[in-house]
């Protein structure tokens, strides 16, 4: 399976972004975004308080949201909004995959708003939409040839 970029329009479906979920990842974003809280570094005290590890804070997911978007639309692509809920954790050996959805697609102001799904083994780690800028402007996205069955 291969990728070409094409013209996208509303409904368009992103490829799919994995994600390994590793204690490095989850404790270093937390200490990237400054948030100490124990819970995103200590195992230990995470379990005191009814976790059964460490787990991602909303700052790490939100940073691998927009990677996700940038990727997919290139590296003129300016994230202008993004609104996401957090749902199940992400624990250390997870893997999230990230997914989306063209839902609105504006050429005249040169952006799209991508419905955005993050889900691990335990359910839905983050819901949301960002609507993506690109300066060039029109969209070009890099999606998934498809498969002939």
């Amino acid at each position: 399976m291969g990728t070409e970029t094409s013209r996208p329009g509303v409904g368009t479906e992103l490829p799919p972004l994995e994600i390994p979920v590793t204690r490095t990842l989850i404790v270093a974003g937390a200490i990237a975004s400054r948030d100490y809280q124990d819970v995103h570094h200590d195992a230990e005290l995470a379990r005191q308080k009814g976790s059964p590890d460490v787990f991602m804070n909303i700052l790490t997911t939100n940073g691998l949201v927009g990677r996700y978007i940038t990727d997919c639309f290139g590296p003129t692509a300016e994230l202008r909004k993004v609104a996401i809920r957090l749902g199940a954790p992400n624990y250390p050996g997870d893997t999230m995959v990230l997914t989306g959805r063209i839902e609105e697609l504006d050429e005249t102001a040169g952006t799209a708003t991508v419905r955005v799904i993050g889900a691990n083994a335990i359910g839905k780690h983050v819901t949301g939409t960002v609507t993506v800028a690109f300066t060039e402007g029109r969209v070009a996205v890099t999606v998934a040839d498809e498969v002939d069955s």
